[in-house]
């Protein structure tokens, strides 16, 4: 008989596992299930439709042609409510109850609300799916004035959404500056005038309090915990994610912050493997558990997780991720682990041109480009590498960088 492989959540971790499973154990009987209610599509181009730049079209990756095409069985509109790693079986809200032989989770996270006053008012939204940039698009076409909430990847979206729809809007900051873990103020305010000068105005040391609703429960004014008020009629909240763990709770499966993989990406549970988000993943760079949400990484380990379920410690997970922001009129790219570390070196290069580089035991292992992404490859050469450069962290910061410009390790 054909191995049976059941799918949980059509992401990009989920997708890329099967169709890598449909290319490789071309017999296998394979099942994807999603709560959602249409199939694989760019989450990193829904921003762009949520700015009015983009039609829905072109955001389609898999339609759900593709999945008979590929005789994968497509469950939409289906919500796993219990997973018996005992039976090998998992049960849906309708209570159907489906068997396996291989199970993967890429079941990532749903978005932080804020614990405040009327954080579920009319007008305010959470980025995360193609259902929410619809109706984000919808309200903020309509809308004056905007507040931001989350100085982060995600909180940086709304940002550009209100610039490109031409709402003026405060960015409500809780620390000093636009993601302070990985930039210094010096980079971070390369970005704060990029918001500027797009109607969005940076608010440091802010936050949100409660917000105010006017009679019909609309959101009208976003208070920080300063007393300050600022009216709004759209606002965005982007403080993280939850990661959807509860529906691995009361199994044996290991959880930390996350579904603890290995570098295979499989659980603790022979026959348990995750993708995505959801993971906490073995960094065979860092030597150590690391989870990372972009969109390359969770493809990688879903092609990954893919192979190792058709044959276990096939294929380690070793990757080097990035993430771009391209709202402005400069490159932006973050790379690696760039708030990890112990140490770190950055200059600017040139006019409106600033790095930063995160080092941990004198080894790279992540950073940020402003305006000049040409070192990126010698530095995603030095992470896979594990090279020490300490003693000459001062070229990692010269123009036109290159590995070659660092001393041979048998020099050093």
């Amino acid at each position: 008989m054909s191995d049976s492989y059941v799918i949980i959540g059509d992401g990009i971790a989920g997708a890329s596992a099967a169709e890598t499973l449909r290319q490789e154990a071309p017999d296998a009987d394979i099942t994807v299930i999603t709560d959602e209610g249409e199939s694989l599509y760019n989450r990193i181009l829904i921003k762009e439709y949520a700015k009015g730049k983009l039609p829905e079209a072109p955001i389609s990756i898999h339609d759900e042609s593709w999945y008979d095409d590929h005789d994968v069985d497509l469950r939409l509109d289906t919500v796993v409510v219990d997973v018996d790693v005992e039976s090998d079986e998992i049960r849906t809200h309708e209570g159907e109850t489906i068997g396996y032989d291989k199970l993967l989770l890429g079941i990532g996270g749903t978005p932080q609300q804020l614990p405040v006053e009327n954080a579920d008012a009319k007008g305010i939204h959470h980025f995360w799916t193609f259902q929410d940039a619809r109706k984000i698009k919808e309200s903020v076409e309509d809308a004056d004035r905007g507040a931001i909430v989350g100085a982060g990847l995600l909180g940086i979206d709304f940002a550009a959404i209100c610039g490109a729809q031409d709402v003026e809007a405060k960015y409500l900051m809780r620390g000093d500056s636009w993601w302070r873990y990985a930039l210094s103020n010096e980079g971070a305010e390369i970005m704060h005038e990029a918001m500027r000068e797009r109607g969005v105005e940076p608010v440091f040391d802010s936050g949100v309090d409660r917000f105010e609703v006017d009679d019909d429960g609309h959101v009208e004014a976003a208070v920080d915990p300063n007393g300050e008020r600022y009216e709004c009629d759209f606002a965005g909240v982007a403080i993280g994610l939850d990661l959807n763990t509860e529906l691995v709770e009361g199994t044996p499966i290991e959880v930390d912050d996350g579904i603890v993989v290995d570098e295979y990406m499989r659980t603790n549970v022979d026959n348990v493997f995750a993708a995505g988000d959801i993971t906490r993943f073995y960094d065979v760079l860092l030597g150590e558990q690391a989870q990372n949400g972009a969109w390359g990484s969770a493809k990688e380990q879903g092609t990954i997780a893919a192979r190792n379920m058709i044959d276990y410690e096939s294929e380690r997970f070793e990757w080097v991720s990035s993430y771009s922001i391209t709202h402005f009129d400069f490159p932006f790219l973050s790379f690696g682990h760039p708030t990890l570390g112990d140490d770190s070196v950055e200059a600017t290069t040139a006019e409106g041109e600033w790095r930063r580089v995160a080092l941990k035991d004198g080894k790279v292992v992540g950073g940020v480009l402003i305006g000049d992404l040409s070192p990126q490859s010698a530095f995603k050469k030095l992470m896979r590498e594990g090279r020490d450069v300490r003693g000459q962290t001062d070229l990692l910061m010269e123009p036109g960088f290159s590995v070659d410009d660092l001393a041979a390790p048998t020099e050093q």
